[in-house]
């Protein structure tokens, strides 16, 4: 299989009061057909940007400084509006962060869902209607015909993301972007939520991009994970691969900071410190402040390398025979 997306050497910045910021660091990562990336880190990691840095939905502020991102052949960064206009929505479409905000609170679902049925699917109104009726119907409503008519609030955040949902697949994207998409859902919504996004990768082999900060979540639904901090990857690897053998200190201070029942009677591991300020960030590897293993060499920035096949990590230490279970108790507080 081919890839469907290359983003190479993306760098992404914005525009300040205090001069350009720059949020997203040489970033590079592919995506075949089918396949569910996933992508964790803390928040401010740059996750979401490197997201809507594909579609260009950077703001006022924000642009792409250097990189592309290649889809289908064609460098989106290289596009102009109305290009991207063609691709958002049907190419690839985007289930937002918020869904309490992600609606317009003014129009109808029905209003909202049919939009871009008609704009890049030209059916007539009959069809565009009976198109987002089955919609609702996939994402799990029973009562889609009258959806179709109620106002945004009324409707739960479970309920809001279906919609989201709905509007998302309503062109059969090639790549469906999720970012954090069970974020302020409860448990059980969360679970549907995942199994209504897994059954669209299995129906249309659709490829999916999964933001989120749950490792839980990736755990369950990617075959493979790129780990951010400050706005670069520090890992990459097959999902097995990296529970299996986590090998940038970051990446291990995640690993020991998530609950397991058979060790309930021991101390969660928790990372010291903070995420460095984007303005002011430090010279050589930007975890060397919180890194337990942190040495003189650290002081140079390491470039991110193939340790083995397809398991790539940014650590000058990243060859050594350390693991997950090694650094437990140095991350320990």
């Amino acid at each position: 299989m081919g890839n469907l997306l290359e983003v190479r050497q993306l760098r992404t910045a914005f525009r300040t009061e205090d001069g350009e910021v720059t949020s997203v660091d040489d970033v590079s990562f592919s995506l075949e057909q089918g396949e569910i990336l996933g992508i964790v880190g803390e928040s401010g990691c740059g996750k979401s940007v490197t997201s809507l840095s594909i579609l260009k939905l950077l703001g006022r502020n924000g642009y792409i400084k250097s990189g592309s991102v290649m889809f289908q052949g064609q460098d989106l960064a290289a596009l102009s509006e109305k290009e991207l206009e063609a691709i958002r929505g049907k190419d690839i479409a985007m289930i937002f962060q918020d869904p309490m905000s992600s609606l317009n609170p003014v129009y109808t679902i029905g209003n909202q869902l049919t939009e871009s049925i008609r704009l890049h699917l030209g059916l007539d109104r009959k069809e565009t209607r009976k198109l987002a009726v089955e919609l609702l119907k996939k994402v799990g409503f029973a009562r889609a015909e009258e959806l179709m008519g109620q106002y945004p609030h009324t409707l739960s955040g479970g309920m809001k993301q279906r919609v989201m949902i709905a509007i998302a697949l309503a062109c059969r994207p090639k790549l469906l972007i999720a970012d954090e998409p069970t974020t302020a859902l409860d448990v059980t919504i969360q679970a549907q939520i995942l199994e209504l996004i897994n059954t669209i990768r299995k129906d249309a082999n659709t490829s999916i991009m999964l933001i989120t900060h749950d490792l839980g979540v990736v755990a369950e639904m990617a075959d493979r994970v790129i780990v951010m901090y400050a706005g670069q990857v520090v890992e990459e690897a097959d999902v097995f691969e990296l529970f299996d053998r986590p090998k940038h200190p970051y990446t291990v201070g995640l690993m020991g900071s998530i609950p397991h029942i058979e060790l309930s009677d021991e101390k969660l591991s928790s990372i010291p410190g903070t995420v460095p300020s984007l303005r002011d960030m430090p010279a050589g590897c930007r975890y060397q402040a919180r890194c337990p293993m942190a040495a003189e060499k650290c002081g140079e920035a390491p470039p991110l390398v193939e340790v083995r096949e397809g398991h790539k990590v940014r650590c000058w230490f990243a060859n050594g025979k350390k693991t997950h279970h090694d650094f437990k108790q140095v991350v320990q507080l």
